[in-house]
Parts: structure tokens; sequence; C-alpha cells
């Protein structure tokens, strides 16, 4: 058997240590998936964060002279949820609302009106009013 000289203190400390590193290394350790979002490669996301999300339907901004709609939106919402690039940038989500794959879409206003080009060509000025609303897809 073999006495340590280490102070009382410092053994505590030591054991106290090696405890909470074997907790955690059989915490992360843990073979259910379901209850560690992270596990399977998706963030954990609170209830609450997700249902607000499904409730978010428009967004609203002014137009800045030298901006297109799009530079405007990843200020407003630097997540937005963004296929594509340039004038080809197609918007999918918004404040953590993406639309549904053939059932919604993300359609861009400006002054009230549905703009005729994308967000990456739509060229804004100051005075305009900017508003993206998730819109149903009619069949």
């Amino acid at each position: 058997m073999t006495i340590s000289t280490r102070p009382y203190p410092a053994r505590l400390l030591a054991a106290a240590t090696a405890g909470l590193l074997s907790v955690g290394l059989l915490a992360g350790c843990s073979s259910d998936d379901a209850a560690t979002p992270a596990a399977s490669g998706s963030p954990a996301v609170s209830a609450e964060a997700t249902e607000a999300a499904q409730e978010v339907t428009e967004l609203s901004y002014a137009g800045e002279t030298g901006s297109t709609a799009l530079d405007l939106l990843l200020v407003h919402d630097p997540d937005a949820e963004v296929s594509g690039e340039g004038e080809m940038a197609y918007v999918t989500g918004i404040k953590g609302r993406t639309a549904e794959d053939g059932q919604e879409f993300w359609a861009l206003y400006v002054d009230g009106e549905m703009a005729q080009v994308g967000a990456g060509a739509l060229e804004t000025e100051d005075g305009q009013q900017i508003q993206w609303k998730l819109e149903k897809i009619e069949s």
C-alpha cells in the first residue's frame, strides 16, 4: 500500500477532479442520441424558440441606396437561409422560419408591390419599404 505524501486538501481536490472527469466522460459516451441533439448533428434548440420561429410570417425594413434587398435582409437577420448567391439568391428562411417545400415561399415586396426581380438583384433606395411575407403556393 502506498501512502500519499500530499497534504489532505490536495488529495481531496485530486479525487474530486478525477470524479468529475469520470462523470463527464461517461455522460459524453452515452448512447441515448435522442436525448443529445448534438450527437445527431443538429444544434440544441428549445421548443419555445422553434414555436416562435413558426409564428414568423413577415419581416420589414427600410431600403438604403446602394444596398440590395438581400444585403439588408442579412443585416436584419444574419441567420437567414439563402440558397444560391448574388442575383441568383433564393431566400428560403427568415428569423428561423423555413418555408415548407412545395407549400410556401418567402415573397419580396417593395412599397407594397411584389418585386419583379430577386433579392440579390433588387437595388433598394432610401425611403423604400422592403417587406418579406411567407405566402402559400396555390395549386
